[in-house]
C-alpha cells in the first residue's frame, strides 16, 4: 500500500499503457494496433463507450485503459488444445481471473463431453450440430437463452436478435440488465429516451458539470481530456461520490508538455462526499436550495414538462435534517454545489454505476433528471444528461433489438421484415435467467462474449445455476472464469476480435458499434487473426441459423452491407446505413429531447418525479459496501493487480473502510476479514480480504468486483429495471 496519486494520467499512463501492450506483442503489431485505434478507417476501441471526436484525430485517440485492452487481444501468447490436456476443468475454476485471461488468445472450438474432466477439440460443424441437437430436443424455445456483451458489433446483435425470435423466443439477457439498465428506464420514464441527450461537444460549452457516482480516471479515462478542455476555460465541475478519485482531482494530459513536465490541470472544484446510496437525499437537498433561491426556468416547467407541483410540494415540505442524514454531507455543502448550478446557464450531469445498482436506482436517476429539468437544462448546447456507458457497443445492442422486453413496434417492423410472427412474450433479464436455470426451467446457456459468471450477482448460486444446464456455450476471444463452470456439456467457440481483419467472400468487412452519446460508426480490424480457426460472430450466429432453423444467411455473412440494408429498414434512425457509416466520423442517431426538445413520454413533455429518500437499517456493526473496479481492470477482464491511483499494489482482495470504522472494530491495515454479506435473514461469505484504510464516509466500504460478487444477493435488485444492487450490500466483518 502507497499513498493514493494526487493526479491521473502524465508519464506513468504513458509507461504502464506502452509496457502492457509491448509486454504482451511485438513492437511492429503492438504500434500497427494502436496507430488504427480509435482512428478514421481503423477499429473501435473494444473497452468503453466514451465517443471519438468528430473532427481531427490526434495520432494517440486512446487512454491507458484502451491500449490495455487493445494489449489483450493483440497477445502471442495461446490457449490451444494442448493447454487444454493439460489442464482439468476444475484446476481452471480454481484460478484467479487474472491467470486466466493472461493465459492469452483461444485458437479452435472446444468441447467438454457430459461426464468429462477436460475440454477437447471439436469441428465448427460438429459443434453447431450440438447445439442445433439440444436446441431442438427443448419442450419450449424460452427453455434456451441468448446473452450478448457489450462488446457484440451492431451486425451481430442484429442477427443475434432475429436468431432468437426466428427460434422463438424473448430471452435474449444481456449486459445491460447488470448496469445501465436502470438509467435507460429512467430517462425513457422522465425524458421519452432511454439515451443521454448531450454530444461531446456540448462537454465544450458547459458551465459547470456534475460527475455523480464515476470514475472517469480508471472507467473511461479519455473522458478526462474533455473535463481538463472544461476546466481549463472556468467550467466549475463538482464530483460527487462517496471516494475521492484521483481522476477527477489533476489530470496530466501525456499528449501535452504540461502534462509531462508540468503540474498538470485540477479538475473537481468541489467534491461531495456523500455516503453510499445518498444521492436522492443529496440532489433533493440541491433542488431544495434551487427553489428557495427562485433558480428554476419557469417558462421551460411551463411549456415542457408536468409534474412540478408535486415536486415542489415535496421538496417544500423535506426537512434540511432530514436531508443531511440521507445524504451524509451538511447544508452548507449542499447549499455550495446548489450555487454552482444556480450560477451556471448549461449544466450537463453524468454518471455511470454508481447511480444505477441500487435498489432505489430508477428513483436517484429520475432525481438528478429533475435537477436537470428545474433550470431547463435539457435540449439546448451545451447542457444535458450523460449516463457513460462501462462496454463500448452496451447502447448499440440495445438499439438493435437485444432486449428481454422488446417494444411491439420493433416486432411489427422485424415481422414486416422478415415475414415470420416473432414471440410477443416478454423474455427473461440476467436475474431471471439465472433463476430460471437454477429452477431447471432453462436448460441451454447461449453467451455471445462476456464472461457471465463472473459479471453477474450470488457467484455460488450462478455457478450452481449454470451446472444445472444440459448445455453452456461460450463465444469468446480469450478463457475466462465462465468456460471453468459449465453445465453436463459444454462448447468454447473462439472468435475474432474488433482488432483482427474480417474477411469474407466478398473481402475485408467492416462492422458498426453506437457509443453513449448516439454516434454509430465503422470499425474494421486490421491485425491478422490469431488463429485461422476463428470465426466472426456473425458467421457464427449465421451457423446457428442453418444448423438450428435450416436456413441459409450466408449471403450475409458474405457481405456484412446485406445485414445493415435490413437494419435500416427495421431500426429507426438507421436510414441510408451504409453509405452514413462510410462518412467520416459516422453519424448521430435521432434524438427527440437533445434536438427538438421533444419529449415523447407518456404525457407529451418531460416529466418531474418525486422520489423518497432511501432508509438502510443497518445494524451496530453492519456497513454498507459497494463494488468497485481497480485502476488495472476493465469490466472482469483484469489487466493487472495494481490500483495505481489508490496506492494498491499486487492484490485485489481488499477491502476500503473509513478510519474510525476500522478503530471500533480493532482493525488496522495489517488486519484480514472475510466480508459477510446479509440479507434477508441469509448470509454470504467472501474470505480474505486486506483491510485498506481509505477516506469514505462512516459506515461505508467498497471492494473490486468480481471478487466482492459472491456477497451480491441474486433476489436483491432495482426497483423496475431488476440491476443487481451491487453498490447496497450490507456486511459485517470477521476477522479471519
Amino acid at each position: 500500500m502507497t499513498e493514493p496519486k494526487e493526479f491521473a494520467g502524465g508519464i506513468p499512463a504513458v509507461v504502464s499503457s506502452l509496457q502492457h501492450v509491448f509486454g504482451e506483442t511485438s513492437l511492429l503489431k503492438g504500434l500497427q494496433a494502436l496507430s488504427a485505434l480509435n482512428q478514421h478507417g481503423g477499429f473501435d476501441c473494444p473497452s468503453c463507450a466514451w465517443p471519438d471526436p468528430d473532427g481531427h484525430r490526434s495520432i494517440a485517440e486512446f487512454c491507458e485503459n484502451g491500449a490495455k485492452a487493445v494489449g489483450e487481444e493483440a497477445t502471442e501468447k495461446r490457449v490451444t488444445p494442448e493447454f487444454f490436456a493439460q489442464h482439468p476443468i476444475a484446476e481452471l475454476a480454481r484460478q484467479e481471473e487474472f491467470w486466466l485471461g493472461k493465459q492469452g488468445r483461444l485458437t479452435h472450438p472446444m468441447w467438454k463431453p457430459a461426464g468429462a474432466t477436460h475440454y477437447e477439440p471439436i469441428g465448427w460443424d460438429a459443434a453447431f450440430d450440438l447445439v442445433a441437437t439440444h436446441l431442438k430436443a427443448l419442450a419450449s424455445p424460452d427453455e434456451a437463452l441468448f446473452y450478448t456483451s457489450g462488446r457484440t458489433s451492431n451486425e451481430a446483435a442484429f442477427l443475434y436478435q432475429l436468431f432468437a425470435r426466428r427460434f422463438g423466443t424473448n430471452n435474449l439477457p444481456d449486459c445491460s440488465n447488470m448496469c445501465h439498465e436502470s438509467s435507460g428506464l429512467a430517462l425513457t420514464q422522465t425524458l421519452g429516451i432511454g439515451k443521454g441527450t448531450v454530444t461531446l461537444g456540448d462537454f465544450e460549452l458547459a458551465d459547470a458539470i456534475f460527475v455523480v457516482g464515476q470514475n472517469p480516471g480508471t472507467n473511461h479515462p479519455r473522458m478526462l481530456t474533455a473535463l481538463q478542455k472544461a476546466a481549463k476555460r472556468g467550467c466549475k465541475i463538482v464530483s460527487i461520490n462517496p471516494l475521492p478519485e484521483t481522476g477527477l482531482k489533476r489530470f496530466k494530459h501525456p499528449q501535452e508538455v504540461a502534462g509531462v513536465l508540468g503540474a498538470g490541470t485540477a479538475l473537481e472544484c468541489l467534491h461531495v462526499p456523500v455516503r453510499i446510496n445518498g444521492d436522492v437525499a443529496f440532489f433533493k437537498g440541491v433542488l431544495k436550495a434551487m427553489r428557495e433561491a427562485g433558480a428554476l426556468d419557469a417558462a421551460f416547467i411551463a411549456d415542457h414538462t408536468d409534474g412540478f407541483e408535486a415536486l415542489a410540494q415535496d421538496l417544500d415540505a423535506a426537512r434540511w435534517e432530514d436531508l443531511t442524514d440521507g445524504c451524509g454531507v451538511d447544508e452548507a455543502l449542499i447549499r455550495e454545489a446548489a450555487q454552482i448550478a444556480i450560477d451556471a446557464e448549461r449544466v450537463i450531469a453524468t454518471w455511470a454505476m454508481g447511480l444505477t445498482q441500487h435498489q432505489n436506482a430508477v428513483a436517484t436517476i429520475r432525481e438528478v433528471v429533475n435537477f436537470l429539468l428545474i433550470k431547463g437544462q435539457v435540449g439546448k448546447p451545451g447542457a444535458g444528461a450523460c449516463p457513460v456507458r462501462g462496454h463500448s457497443n452496451e447502447q448499440g445492442d440495445r438499439t438493435m433489438g437485444i432486449t428481454e422486453r422488446p417494444s411491439p413496434a420493433f416486432l411489427d417492423r422485424l415481422e414486416a421484415e422478415y415475414g415470420f410472427p416473432p414471440p410477443r412474450t416478454h423474455g427473461l433479464d440476467t436475474v431471471g435467467a439465472i433463476q430460471a436455470m437454477h429452477a431447471g426451467s432453462a436448460r441451454v446457456f447461449f453467451a455471445l462474449g462476456g464472461n457471465f459468471l463472473s459479471a453477474a450477482p450470488d457467484t455460488a448460486h450462478t455457478a450452481e445455476a449454470l451446472s444445472r444446464c444440459d448445455l453452456t456455450v461460450q463465444v469468446s476471444t480469450k478463457l475466462n472464469g465462465s468456460h471453468a463452470v459449465t453445465g453436463r456439456q459444454a462448447l468454447i467457440l473462439p472468435c475474432l476480435s474488433r482488432t483482427e481483419l474480417d474477411l469474407q467472400a466478398t473481402g475485408a468487412q467492416l462492422v458498426s458499434t453506437e457509443n453513449s452519446m448516439g454516434i454509430v460508426q465503422a470499425s474494421q480490424g486490421k491485425l491478422t487473426p490469431a488463429s485461422e480457426h476463428l470465426k466472426s460472430e456473425i458467421a457464427i450466429v449465421a451457423a446457428l441459423a442453418r444448423s438450428v432453423l435450416n436456413e441459409d444467411w450466408s449471403p450475409l455473412v458474405s457481405d456484412y452491407d446485406r445485414i445493415r440494408e435490413a437494419i435500416s429498414r427495421v431500426v429507426p434512425g438507421h436510414d441510408d446505413y451504409n453509405r452514413r457509416l462510410r462518412q467520416q466520423g459516422g453519424f448521430y442517431l435521432p434524438n427527440p429531447p437533445r434536438d427538438s426538445r421533444t419529449f415523447p413520454t407518456t404525457t407529451g413533455k418531460a416529466r418531474f418525479t418525486v422520489n423518497a429518500l432511501p432508509h438502510h437499517d443497518l445494524a451496530p456493526d453492519q456497513l454498507l459496501l459497494m463494488t468497485i473496479r481497480s485502476h488495472d481492470q476493465f469490466n472482469t477482464t483484469i489487466y493487472g493487480l495494481d490500483d495505481r491511483y489508490r496506492g494498491i499494489k499486487g492484490e485485489r482482495r481488499v477491502v476500503f473502510l473509513n478510519a474510525d470504522d476500522a478503530r471500533e472494530r480493532g482493525l488496522t491495515e495489517a488486519s484480514r476479514v472475510d466480508l459477510v454479506g446479509h440479507f434477508k435473514g441469509q448470509e454470504r461469505l467472501a474470505p480474505g480480504f486486506r483491510v485498506v484504510i481509505f477516506p469514505l464516509p462512516r459506515r461505508c466500504a467498497a471492494a473490486y468486483f468480481p471478487e466482492a460478487n459472491a456477497l451480491v444477493p441474486v433476489d436483491s435488485y432495482a426497483e423496475g429495471s431488476r440491476t443487481p444492487t451491487s453498490k447496497s450490500i450490507v456486511v459485517t466483518l470477521r476477522q479471519a
